[in-house]
């Protein structure tokens, strides 16, 4: 039995921007560590990353790196995963991966706390994190899938930079900052420009038309949900925000549908926050009040609003999330997943 105070917690990717969020959330979070050990490639080794208020060298990921390690999370990406996955728990560490490297293995439980924490009872040592996107619309239409059954998701996302790395945040910050001024700035880390611009590509095509982060969303959703038919079709967009994506979902419900109803279900779903204006459009015709992307910045729970019933079809409805990509889309859904193994 492992003593809760006494854990040895490792971070794979450290001083990427998920892997600095892991270990906020850690300490934010007073996860039981009693020593970090920050892992990168050999290229970042000696950097230093801060946690309880020391700054800690970041050590090159090797073998035995794992060794006496009870927590890995990694967040270096897939290389990193595939090479020293299925390594540190051969090495006695449990593993908990936010690549998307093990999200498909029917042996690898894909897990969102807030809807599916009993497939944790079938891990062999390893849990995959979820896509971030995913995560933030299964937190929403968890309540909704329950009490009123789901025919149909059509979910269009609007997606922050942060989610491509820092490299991106900083291509982002540049190029518009060199557009302002009248200056060229050559995209490097996406295929276009960013800056003031809007990509419908998100990672890469792939033979049906979609990019694989669209069925990502597909696939990954059907799996935590234990729904191999769930109909949903995606399309996934890369917009000049830093941190915080947005969703906007269309559900076709199998029963009946009322907006009262979804708010209320959505109001008692743990991990979610309904900002959403109930006035009558006469007494409030800008209707402001609404999630966003700056608001949801540095928060865990997933931000709801804009619901409103589909005119199209007879069991429809409109909503708009917004949560933080780097937490809640990463960091804190990996954390939530340790505090409940151990």
């Amino acid at each position: 039995m492992i003593i809760l105070d006494k854990l040895v917690v490792a971070v794979v990717g450290a001083t990427g921007a998920v892997g600095r969020e892991m270990i906020r959330v850690l300490e934010q979070r007073k996860f039981p560590v009693k020593m970090l050990v920050p892992l990168a490639t050999a290229r970042k080794e000696n950097r230093t990353v801060r946690f309880r208020g020391r700054a800690l060298t970041v050590r090159a990921t090797t073998d035995k790196s794992f060794n006496g390690v009870d927590l890995t999370l990694f967040a270096g990406g897939s290389n990193a995963s595939q090479e020293f996955g299925w390594e540190a728990v051969r090495r006695g560490s449990l593993v908990i991966d936010n690549s998307s490297t093990f999200r498909a293995r029917p042996d690898v439980p894909l897990v969102v706390p807030e809807v599916n924490a009993d497939a944790l009872r079938f891990n062999h040592g390893l849990v995959a994190n979820p896509n971030c996107s995913t995560i933030q619309m299964c937190v929403v239409i968890k309540p909704i899938y329950k009490k009123l059954g789901i025919k149909r998701i059509v979910v269009s996302t609007y997606q922050s930079v942060s989610g491509k790395g820092r490299d991106a945040m900083e291509e982002l910050t540049k190029q518009a900052k060199a557009f302002l001024s009248g200056k060229k700035y050559a995209p490097k880390v996406f295929p276009h420009q960013i800056a003031f611009n809007v990509l419908p590509h998100i990672d890469v095509f792939l033979e049906n038309g979609y990019t694989k982060e669209e069925m990502k969303m597909v696939t990954e959703t059907r799996k935590i949900f234990s729904n191999p038919r769930l109909p949903i079709t995606a399309t996934t967009v890369r917009v000049p925000v830093l941190i915080g994506h947005s969703e906007s979902i269309n559900i076709e419900t199998e029963k009946p549908v009322s907006i009262e109803v979804v708010r209320k279900l959505l109001s008692q779903q743990y991990g979610v926050i309904v900002v959403d204006d109930e006035a009558p459009v006469k007494d409030d015709p800008l209707r402001r009040t609404y999630p966003l992307p700056v608001d949801a910045t540095g928060r865990d729970e997933v931000f709801v609003g804009r619901i409103r019933k589909d005119i199209s079809v007879e069991n429809g409805i409109d909503l708009w999330c917004v949560a933080d990509n780097l937490r809640k889309g990463a960091a804190t859904n990996a954390v939530q997943i340790a505090e409940l193994l151990f």
